[in-house]
């Protein structure tokens, strides 16, 4: 089952059964919003709403990933990369135990079924440039400005 939610980057469709989200992604064209949304999805409508509201870093989710064992190793790593932080795909391969592996991470990542959720939009290049995303670079940089907000505090 799926619903559709309105985001500041465009509709999100979210994906999943009793067993857990499945995927999350956004879509190219705009959709309306769901009026009926499943219960087993309603934690992730709701997690998202507060994301996007600033009010949530991290996610607790059930979640029921599908892809070889490689990608799930390297979808785990992304999980561990903190809200407003970033790291490169050297970084992360190493991470996972195989810096010749970079490619091979570079492509799960790129292959990650859960936007936001799994934070692959955190990765970054080891120049520090935004490279490669499937949402979009522009996607790419909201959401790190977003996570890096600088919150002025008042003087008085």
């Amino acid at each position: 089952m799926q619903t559709d939610l309105k985001t500041p980057l465009g509709t999100a469709r979210i994906s999943g059964s009793e067993a857990g989200i499945s995927e999350i992604k956004i879509l190219e064209e705009e959709h309306p919003e769901s009026q009926n949304v499943p219960d087993f999805l309603e934690p992730a409508v709701r997690q998202l709403q507060q994301y996007f509201k600033g009010d949530l870093e991290q996610f607790n989710l059930e979640i029921n990933l599908q892809g070889s064992e490689f990608q799930k190793k390297v979808w785990r790593a992304l999980q561990a990369i903190p809200y407003g932080k970033t790291c490169s795909y050297l970084a992360l391969a190493k991470e996972i135990g195989d810096v010749k592996a970079i490619r091979a991470v570079a492509a799960a990542n790129g292959r990650n079924p859960l936007w936001i959720v799994i934070p692959c939009h955190r990765v970054i290049g080891s120049d520090g440039s935004l490279t490669g995303y499937a949402g979009g670079l522009h996607r790419k940089k909201w959401l790190l400005e977003h996570e890096n907000r600088f919150t002025q505090l008042s003087l008085f």
